[in-house]
């Protein structure tokens, strides 16, 4: 028996799809295939937070219950799913579960058709991240990697920006017991793991809901950092996200102080208006926000800094937007993710009028999307010339060359047909560029003579 799963959104559903796939090959006997026509089981751990998502997850589910009139299959679903989706999903999908009740996923299996009642997700106090996701987090991954892996530490949020759906999907914050993360961190890097990210949904709050009884997020960082150093051994460890409101300097004064901590920031802004920030009660200020980056500038002024900006919010004028330019060319980032606003329902400005239209949207998007490849152009060819370090990471879509990351996160590709160096570091001098790209040598190593 096969089966195949489908994982859409963040970092996040990525991580919990490791866990998934243990249960599902330890308890039930089914096997991965990466077909999934061949498969006797399909499933998706799908993602409220974009419209464009749950398109796919239709689109997906009215493919597969086609195919049950030419064979045997069963449907499932989980991830992070507002409860008016979900609801949807009982009707179209087999088996519909939380991720915190991933544990019964192999009983529901042998009782296929047993799905959760809908009315369990009409309630935020029972969603994910306020029962049982500390038995989750004690599943160990079955990792889609053997050089790069994502380590949750905190399940949840909450900060209920007004746009966001994270709060409805997996309730509210709930830390991972940090001796259960330097745990895992530790056996990862005694594997040989070479990057490894900690996520959250706002990871710098990490233990501020076991104030008293568990470390904070500097903490955390410094462990793992000293572990980094007492190991001998090279790795990169990445955190998102943080968010603004908990971003201390003690955090990036932290960063700054191990090897092992990855000398690249994600510092989401989503727009640099102070009264749009105020009506996605983003709780922090351009000028707090400022401070973080000039702190990060002055400690790390080797780190790239990469960020998210939501273009359209309701209410967003002319005006608002030009602010949001302002700190593009202010802050000069590596990268930006950058997205039109889309209405969630459940979201709290999901109440308010859409009022800017498509259009205006779509055209604010290009003009900041203009303006992000003007920054990082000019950043990529200040690299030329220079030598960097770089975990390669495939082979790249050129032929006869490899793909790597630097530790901030650039994107460098290399001549070379020795698909072995993929999941290990090698030295780069960046000799071209592109708005979003380098390209460069691989140095050969040089192998110490021996004295006898």
């Amino acid at each position: 028996m096969k089966y195949h799963l489908i994982t859409l959104g963040c970092q996040m559903n990525m991580s919990d799809s490791e866990r998934v796939r243990t249960v599902i090959e330890t308890q039930t006997g089914y096997q991965w295939t990466d077909h999934e026509e061949e498969a006797n089981m399909v499933g998706i751990l799908a993602c409220s937070v974009r419209q464009k998502a749950i398109d796919k997850v239709y689109s997906r589910i009215q493919k597969w219950n086609k195919w049950k009139n030419k064979k045997s299959l069963i449907t499932f679903i989980s991830g992070c799913i507002l409860p008016n989706d979900m609801e949807k999903f009982l009707k179209l999908f087999d088996i519909v579960f939380r991720m915190s009740e991933l544990e019964k996923l192999p009983e529901m299996v042998r009782h296929y058709g047993v799905v959760t009642p809908a009315s369990l997700f009409n309630d935020l106090a029972s969603m994910p991240g306020n029962e049982s996701i500390d038995h989750f987090w004690k599943v160990n991954p079955h990792y889609s990697s053997n050089y790069e892996a994502f380590v949750p530490i905190q399940n949840g949020c909450d900060k209920f920006c007004t746009f966001c759906a994270v709060p409805y999907t997996r309730g509210r914050e709930v830390s991972r017991p940090s001796g259960e993360i330097i745990g895992e961190v530790e056996r990862l890097v005694g594997e040989g793991y070479k990057s490894i990210t900690l996520l959250g949904q706002n990871v710098n709050s990490y233990g501020l809901d076991k104030k008293g009884t568990e470390i904070g997020f500097p903490e955390l960082l410094k462990q793992i950092g000293e572990l980094g150093d007492k190991s001998g051994k090279e790795f990169w460890v990445y955190f998102t996200s943080p968010h603004p409101r908990d971003m201390t300097d003690e955090v990036i004064e932290v960063v700054a102080s191990y090897k092992c901590l990855a000398k690249q920031i994600h510092l989401p802004v989503q727009s640099g208006d102070d009264k749009v920030l105020i009506r996605m009660n983003r709780k922090h200020t351009v000028e707090k926000y400022r401070h973080i980056m000039d702190t990060i500038r002055r400690l790390l002024p080797e780190a790239t800094v990469f960020t998210d900006i939501i273009v359209g919010f309701t209410g967003e004028t002319e005006e608002a937007f030009e602010n949001t330019r302002k700190i593009m060319d202010e802050f000069k980032y590596n990268m930006a993710y950058i997205a039109q606003y889309s209405v969630r329902p459940g979201a709290t400005s999901s109440r308010w009028a859409d009022d800017v239209p498509r259009e205006v949207k779509n055209e604010r998007f290009h003009k900041l999307s203009h303006d992000l490849r003007k920054h990082t152009a000019v950043h990529n060819r200040n690299m030329i010339g220079k030598t960097f370090r770089v975990l390669v990471t495939g082979s790249d879509r050129k032929d006869g060359y490899l793909s790597a990351l630097t530790e901030g996160k650039i994107v460098c590709r290399f001549a070379s047909a020795n698909t072995g160096l993929i999941g290990g570091f090698a030295d780069i001098k960046i000799t071209s560029s592109t708005d979003f790209s380098v390209e460069g040598d691989l140095i050969p190593v040089v192998e110490k003579a021996l004295n006898f």
